[in-house]
C-alpha cells in the first residue's frame, strides 16, 4: 500500500433485506487530504462509513489501513477507534445527562491513584480541549444545557482528542450556524496539516468548495467517481451525484404566487413562550407559502412551535379560519387542520421501531381518537399511496423507519402530515441533511400542495436561497424576537440585510 494512504476500500458489498446499499463501492483516503462522500440519499454514503467503522459488516470486498499488514475487519465502533479511526454523526450520539467533560471522556476517565474518577484532571483537561476549539463553555454542567450546535462541537472535540487517524464527519454541520462552521473549517484544516485524513460527508456544494481536496461520488449504491474539487465544477458534481445532467434548481418557479386568496387561514397576535420567543404576530392567508428566516437560534422554530402548541403560548391570541382557538396541546392544532414537522426529526418526527405504514398514519390515528382504529386495509392504501406519491425508497411499507436513510424518513414525515389533509402545514428544515435532488423535490412538493390544494405553508431554512425560491414573503427573526417582514422583490442580499439589521 502506497505509505501516503490511510485507507482503501475495494469493492464493498452490502445488503439488506430488499435492499442492495452498496455495490462494488471504492473508496479511498490519503494523508493530510480532506475527503467529500457525496450521493444523493439512498447512495450508500452512511452505509460505506458504517461499513468501514465496524456497525455493519461487510458481505464482500475488501478494507486496508495504514500500518495494519492484510485486509482489515473492525467489529464494532471501538475496533475501528483503537485503529485511529472516530467518527462524529450527524445526529449527536451523546449523553445528555453527563456533564460536558464526562462525555468528553466516557470510557477513558483518567484515574487517582486509588482508582477512583480524577475528577479535578478530568475537568482541567476538558477545559483545555474545548478552549483549542475557540468554545469557552462550563464543562462541568450537563450537556442537554447547550444546543445542538454546541452538542456537535463537543461530539467532534472527542474524536478529535482521541488522537485519530481518520476522522470521519457524517453531516457535521447540519445544525450548525456560519460562525461555527468556520471554526470547525479551522479545526480540519489544522488536523489536515498534522497528517489526519478526514471523510467529510456532506449535502453542501458550498461547503466541498470551501474545504475538500477531493470527492467521491456514490450512486445507488456503486462507486460513480473520484475527483479533484479543482477540476471538477459544480454542474458536473451533480450530474455525477444525480446520474443525469441536472435541471437548474433555479427552474422552480413561485408559479403559485398568484393564486394565493385572500382568506386568512392563520392570525396570530401577541403570541409569546417564556424563555424562548418574544410577543409576536403572524397571518398567513390560503395557497401562501411564508418564510420565517433569521440565523441559527433566532427563534425561526420557537415560533412555530409557539403557534403549535408544541411550547404553550403564554399570552397572545390565535385565530384559524377567523375563529379563536386556545391551542393547549399538539393534538389541539391537529384537530384544528395544522400538520408540523419539526427540525429535529430523530428526536420529534420518527419512532424507528415503527413500520413505514405505522409511522404515515401515526397524526390521523391521533386525530380520530384511540379508540376509532384506523382499518388495516385503509392503513395499508394510504401507505402505498404516499410511498408511490412521495417516492419513498423502503424494501417495503413494513420496514422499520429506522432503516430507511436520513431523505426518505423526511418524506414518511411529510406523508404522515399530507395523510391528514392539513389547512396549515408547518415545513421546520424539511430538508437539512438530504441530497440536492431531493432538496428541489420538497421545494417543487411544497408549491404544488399550495398551488393545488390551497394549503397555507411556513416554510423554514437555513439556505436562503432556497426560501427565495419557495416563499412569497417573510419573517425576520433575531434573538427570539420578530424584527421585520420581507416581500416583493426578495433577493439575497436583502434577506441577509433584513437579518442583520432588523429589517427596518
Amino acid at each position: 500500500m502506497d505509505e501516503n494512504i490511510l485507507i482503501t476500500m475495494r469493492d464493498i458489498s452490502k445488503s439488506f433485506p430488499g435492499v442492495k446499499a452498496l455495490d462494488h463501492a471504492q473508496f479511498t483516503l490519503r494523508k493530510g487530504e480532506i475527503h467529500a462522500l457525496m450521493g444523493e440519499n439512498g447512495a450508500g454514503k452512511s452505509t460505506l462509513i458504517k461499513v468501514l467503522t465496524g456497525v455493519y459488516s461487510l458481505d464482500a470486498g475488501e478494507i486496508h489501513v495504514a500500518g495494519i499488514e492484510g485486509p482489515v475487519v473492525n467489529h464494532s465502533t471501538l475496533e475501528a477507534q483503537e485503529k485511529g479511526i472516530a467518527t462524529v454523526y450527524q445526529e449527536v450520539n451523546l449523553c445528555p445527562n453527563l456533564t460536558v467533560a464526562e462525555n468528553l471522556f466516557i470510557g477513558r476517565e483518567p484515574k487517582t491513584k486509588i482508582g477512583t474518577i480524577d475528577w479535578r484532571t478530568m475537568n482541567k483537561r476538558a477545559k483545555e480541549i474545548m478552549d483549542g476549539l475557540d468554545l469557552h463553555i462550563d464543562v462541568t454542567i450537563a450537556l442537554e444545557n447547550y444546543s445542538l450546535a454546541i452538542q456537535q462541537m463537543i461530539a467532534i472535540a472527542r474524536a478529535v482528542d482521541m488522537d485519530c487517524k481518520v476522522l470521519i464527519l457524517d453531516e457535521p454541520t447540519s445544525s450548525l450556524d456560519d460562525n461555527e462552521v468556520e471554526k470547525l473549517f479551522k479545526v480540519m484544516k489544522n488536523l489536515k496539516a498534522k497528517g489526519v485524513g478526514i471523510i467529510f460527508v456532506t449535502h453542501f456544494l458550498e461547503q466541498v468548495y470551501a474545504v475538500c481536496d477531493t470527492i467521491t461520488v456514490l450512486r445507488n449504491g456503486e462507486f460513480a467517481g473520484e475527483y479533484s474539487v479543482e477540476e471538477m465544477p459544480r454542474v458536473k458534481l451533480v450530474a455525477a451525484m444525480l446520474g443525469k445532467d441536472f435541471d437548474d434548481l433555479a427552474s422552480i418557479k413561485k408559479e403559485g404566487a398568484g393564486n394565493v386568496s385572500e382568506d386568512i387561514v392563520v392570525d396570530a397576535k401577541n403570541l409569546s413562550h417564556k424563555g424562548t420567543i418574544k410577543p409576536f404576530d403572524f397571518k398567513i392567508k390560503k395557497g401562501e407559502v411564508v418564510g420565517v428566516t433569521g440565523l441559527l437560534g433566532s427563534g425561526r422554530s420557537e415560533m412555530v412551535r409557539c403557534i403549535y402548541g408544541a411550547d404553550k403560548a403564554q399570552s397572545g391570541t390565535l385565530k384559524i379560519n377567523g375563529k379563536e382557538i386556545n391551542i393547549k396541546e399538539p393534538l389541539d392544532a391537529i384537530k384544528a387542520g395544522m400538520g408540523y414537522l419539526p427540525d429535529d426529526r430523530k428526536a420529534d418526527g420518527c419512532i424507528g421501531d415503527l413500520s413505514v405504514r405505522e409511522n404515515i398514519i401515526l397524526a390521523l390515528q391521533a386525530r380520530n381518537g384511540m379508540f376509532k382504529k384506523i382499518p388495516m386495509s385503509k392503513q395499508i392504501e394510504i401507505a402505498d399511496k404516499f410511498i408511490d406519491m412521495l417516492q419513498i425508497k423502503t424494501a417495503s411499507r413494513e420496514t422499520p423507519i429506522s432503516q430507511l436513510s436520513g431523505g426518505n424518513q423526511q418524506k414518511v414525515i411529510l406523508a404522515r402530515w399530507l395523510c391528514t389533509h392539513p389547512d396549515f402545514l408547518i415545513l421546520d428544515e424539511p430538508t437539512r441533511g438530504i441530497d440536492i435532488g431531493t432538496k428541489t423535490e420538497f421545494q417543487k412538493l411544497a408549491l404544488k400542495f399550495a398551488e393545488e390544494e390551497g394549503m397555507s405553508i411556513v416554510f423554514i431554512s437555513s439556505e436562503i436561497e432556497e426560501m427565495l425560491r419557495t416563499c412569497s414573503r417573510m419573517y425576520v427573526m433575531r434573538d427570539g424576537a420578530q424584527v421585520g417582514e420581507i416581500s416583493g422583490e426578495m433577493t439575497q442580499e436583502s434577506v441577509m440585510a433584513a437579518i442583520a439589521g432588523g429589517g427596518e
